[in-house]
C-alpha cells in the first residue's frame, strides 16, 4: 500500500499524457527539450516542480488539463531532484517558465490556476 501513497504524491503523467505534455526523465532529456524549444521556436511553458512539494502536487491536475485547452503550446513538466544539473538554478517550486521564439520571455512562481491560466493565454 505505501507505493499507492508514493504515487499520489509523484505527478503521473499516464493520465493525462497526449502530444502536447512531457515530463523530462532526467538531465540529458531536458536538455534536449530544451534544444528543441530553441530550434523549433514553438511556445512551451516549463512547470518545474518536485514530488515532496504539496503546491506543486496541488497545481499539476490543472497543469494537465490546461495543456488540453492550450494545445499549441509545449507543455513540460521537469522535476528539480530528478533533473539536479539542469535546474540548480531553480529556487521556488513551482516555477514556470514560458519560452516564445526559443527565449524565455516570462517566468510565474508559486500556484494559482486562475494567475497559470491569464499567463498561458498570454503567450499562447
Amino acid at each position: 500500500m505505501e507505493n499507492e501513497g508514493d504515487k499520489e504524491e509523484r505527478p503521473n503523467l499516464g493520465s493525462h499524457s497526449h502530444g502536447n505534455l512531457v515530463a523530462a526523465s532526467g538531465d540529458e532529456n531536458l536538455k534536449e527539450i530544451f534544444h528543441h524549444i530553441r530550434t523549433s521556436r514553438a511556445p512551451a511553458v516549463i512547470n518545474y516542480g518536485a514530488s515532496w512539494c504539496h503546491v506543486c502536487s496541488q497545481i499539476f491536475p490543472a497543469f494537465c488539463q490546461l495543456s488540453n485547452k492550450f494545445n499549441k503550446l509545449s507543455f513540460v513538466y521537469a522535476d528539480i531532484d530528478e533533473c539536479p544539473d539542469t535546474t540548480k538554478h531553480i529556487r521556488y517550486t513551482p516555477t514556470f517558465h514560458f519560452y516564445r521564439d526559443g527565449e524565455r520571455v516570462d517566468e510565474m512562481f508559486g500556484a494559482g490556476e486562475e494567475r497559470l491560466h491569464d499567463r498561458l493565454w498570454l503567450h499562447s
